[in-house]
């Protein structure tokens, strides 16, 4: 059964930035639908730093729908770093936005008081390896995940974008590397935002309810969440006009590449080809491209898996206009 960790949450009123978190937390528990998802334990990872407002809004989302949530980031902005991987290494500067002091020394480190907050002085698919195989499994009895997601991103990851993205990167890294089922978020609205932004901008919110609404219809369609070697690829459109309001939102299933030379899609909506994200995401009606991604090589994975994906999101996804 689904549970809230945060009615029972305590923490100390002189913490630097505790406000902030508590009215980041307030914010989004009055967003959230009610709880009815199981809660899983997930492997959280970006690009753009484990400081970004973006992915601190999601994580804590995650964690007020009930999920066991750690994340594991780099420690600044790694955008366009794709699947570099390289150990870390000690590090002297201050983290992104002051967010952890210089002169650390150390090649990881966590916010003292919120533990499952977690940086790492490399890459994003460094980060993410070191999620799942070193930060996390302490906070679960040496478990693995059952669910890995990276993002939002600033910014869109579409067609080309996807092979230089250390958002995607990252979630193929769990997928194909780690066997772990893994979703890539990206958000077309842009600027970079501190991880202590008050008030929080409606953005980042409105992202961090539709990105756990997909989390949640992946984890209720249950084991196995996706075929194997295949990761979802996410891009939620800009936050503005009606798409201000999170219930406006819509999913579709799309694919990554243009499809000109490839195999029949899986047949939905009246037709064998999919729509490309960019087109989708790009749209005015809130719509949100859901792609199923080949994590061997990160292009628009076969109709067969598509066909597995579609079948347990089913009541997930519309059609376009």
């Amino acid at each position: 059964m689904a549970r809230s960790q945060w009615s029972s949450l305590s923490v100390p009123a002189n913490l630097p930035g505790v406000e902030t978190f508590k009215m980041r937390s307030q914010i989004l528990l009055a967003l959230l639908p009610a709880l009815s998802t199981e809660a899983i334990r997930i492997i959280h990872a970006n690009d753009d730093g484990w400081a970004e407002l973006y992915t601190r809004s999601f994580h804590d989302a995650l964690v007020a729908a009930g999920h066991d949530t750690v994340l594991a980031a780099p420690a600044e902005n790694k955008s366009g770093t794709a699947s570099s991987d390289a150990e870390p290494s000690p590090r002297t500067t201050a983290c992104q936005y002051d967010s952890c002091p210089a002169n650390t020394n150390q090649p990881i480190g966590r916010n003292e008081s919120s533990p499952r907050l977690n940086w790492v002085n490399s890459f994003p698919v460094t980060s993410m390896r070191y999620g799942i195989d070193t930060i996390a499994p302490p906070f679960w009895n040496g478990q693995a995940p059952e669910l890995a997601v990276s993002g939002p991103n600033v910014g869109s990851n579409v067609y080309v974008q996807v092979h230089f993205s250390g958002t995607v990167g990252a979630a193929v890294f769990a997928a194909k590397e780690r066997r772990v089922p893994a979703i890539a978020f990206s958000g077309l609205s842009s600027g970079t935002l501190a991880w202590n932004r008050t008030p929080v901008p409606t953005r980042s919110l409105v992202y961090a309810q539709v990105a756990s609404k997909l989390v949640d219809a992946v984890v209720s369609s249950g084991k196995p969440y996706l075929p194997e070697d295949v990761f979802l690829n996410v891009n939620l459109p800009k936050v503005e006009g009606k798409c201000t309001d999170p219930h406006n939102f819509k999913f579709v299933l799309s694919r990554i590449n243009v499809g000109l030379f490839s195999a029949k899609d899986v047949y939905h909506c009246g037709t064998d080809r999919l729509p490309l994200e960019a087109s989708v995401a790009l749209s005015d009606d809130c719509l949100v491209s859901v792609s199923v991604g080949d994590a061997n090589d990160k292009t628009t994975a076969p109709k067969e898996k598509q066909d597995i994906v579609l079948k347990k999101l089913r009541g997930l996804f519309t059609c376009l206009p």
